[in-house]
């Protein structure tokens, strides 16, 4: 097991390792008399007895609330029924909740336990690769509105993270893959040697190693800016146009393989042939898509919505080199032909 430590307005260890969902119910500060286990339908009927069972055991009243898979459930009618649930199931702010899955759980579990009560703790267990290495630091929580993802939403740090890697033998190839865009990513913008061992290894890398690393460098970006107002917004790279990828397909298409297909267009767009050409191999290395049919003026209908967006301008990250990515402010009307140049 590795553990890294991050330091924010709620300092909380994430753990890695093999085996750790079996460990949940110690990890409860002893404090708590009664825990809900947030999940959804694809993920409950997998480890939702685990945790229970593990929490049970240590002497906790164990409650759940469990939700429809998928994007579509982030939204303001599922946090409310939530949030109605902790009230009526009388938890307290000595009590704690639990997000059981992925980004969609993490993200909303999180903004509920931000806002009930103004504040009550919870533990994020990813169990996705996506939520492992990026969602479940770092305290962004949100929902999603009809103008766009993610604008509805607090910054509120988790108690603590538990990554048991098991979770992922679980997951089906193409949804690894999907997490797989942000592994890359964050290679691309800090860790030549994480790019490397990724370009070597393709869907074979060392899941404990590599998932830990990418906790490391978002631990550090997290303690440098943790309200996104600086150089946490290098963590956007690919998202601005990939959110709008993903929101033009009715949310049919995953988070990552837009994110994939928006870095793909602003490296085609902004980068120096070497780094393009380096990212793009990559992208294909891990079967991750490069293209999309959406057109320039739907992608920069959906950048006018995007949360980074500071008045008339739009923070593109633009990579100069493996390891080296730059924060790019542009003006709103240039950003339409920086996407069509890179489509």
């Amino acid at each position: 097991m590795n553990t890294v430590h991050v330091k924010a307005s709620r300092e909380y260890d994430v753990r890695i390792g093999s085996g750790l969902l079996t460990t949940l119910g110690s990890s409860i500060p002893r404090k708590v008399q009664k825990v809900c286990i947030v999940s959804e339908t694809n993920v409950w009927p997998l480890y939702g007895d685990a945790a229970s069972k593990s929490i049970t055991e240590a002497g906790y009243e164990v409650i759940s609330f469990v939700f429809p898979a998928g994007e579509a459930s982030k939204c303001g009618a599922t946090y409310l029924e939530l949030v109605n649930f902790l009230a009526e199931n009388r938890l307290t702010r000595s009590d704690l909740i639990v997000a059981l899955g992925g980004g969609v759980v993490g993200d909303l579990t999180g903004f509920a336990a931000a806002t009930f009560l103004r504040g009550i703790q919870f533990i994020q267990v990813p169990t996705t690769l996506l939520a492992a290495v990026d969602s479940s630091v770092g305290g962004k929580t949100a929902i999603d509105l009809p103008a766009g993802k993610n604008l509805c939403g607090a910054f509120y740090q988790p108690s603590l993270v538990l990554c048991d890697i098991d979770t992922l033998n679980t997951l089906p190839e193409d949804i690894f893959r999907d997490g797989c865009a942000e592994v890359i990513k964050y290679g691309v913008l800090y860790d030549p040697a994480l790019f490397a061992h990724l370009k070597e290894h393709g869907l074979s890398f060392d899941r404990e190693a590599v998932i830990t690393r990418c906790v490391e460098l978002k631990r550090d970006v997290v303690a440098e800016d943790e309200f996104d107002t600086g150089a946490r917004m290098r963590l956007n790279l690919g998202h601005t146009i990939g959110h709008g990828v993903e929101a033009r397909s009715n949310f049919i298409l995953s988070h990552g393989k837009s994110v994939a297909i928006g870095m793909a267009i602003v490296v085609r767009s902004a980068s120096d042939p070497a780094t393009r050409d380096a990212i793009l191999e990559v992208l294909d290395i891990f079967g991750l898509p490069k293209d999309t049919n959406c057109t320039a003026e739907e992608l920069y209908t959906s950048a006018l919505s995007d949360k980074k967006r500071t008045g008339g301008t739009v923070n593109l990250i633009v990579p100069r080199a493996i390891g080296d990515c730059a924060i790019v402010p542009t003006p709103v009307e240039e950003v339409k032909a920086f996407i069509e140049k890179g489509l």
